[in-house]
């Protein structure tokens, strides 16, 4: 912050003499009540915010348990449609073996001569 100045002229003075005094701080010139109503006001400003805070992060932290039970019910219904898929799979697999099985028997016997 730049120091704000005032120019004091004295009247008996001429004009090259004029002496520059700082302004004095606020601090200095305020009555000690105003200065403590501020610092009150401050305060309760800041524990406003702090209250504001705290709302806040609560909120943040039902959003994410929110957000992680709402992907492990996805997650859960992704995993039960892999596993219908996968018996399907397998069912499949096993009826296509034993088919093969079956024609490799018919194909042995007619290569062997049994009936």
């Amino acid at each position: 912050m730049a120091k704000e100045e005032k120019k004091v002229v004295k009247a008996s003075q001429p004009e090259e003499q004029m002496t520059t005094q700082p302004k004095p701080k606020s601090i200095m010139v305020k009555p000690l009540p105003v200065i403590l109503d501020e610092i009150e006001d401050s305060i309760g400003q800041a524990d406003e915010a702090a209250k504001d805070a705290r709302k806040a992060a609560e909120e943040a932290r039902l959003a994410g348990e929110k957000a992680a039970n709402e992907a492990a019910r996805v997650a859960a219904q992704a995993i039960a449609r892999v596993e219908t898929i996968a018996r399907s799979a397998l069912e499949l697999a096993q009826l296509l073996n034993a088919t093969l099985m079956d024609a490799a028997t018919g194909v042995e016997k007619k290569l062997s001569g049994k009936k």
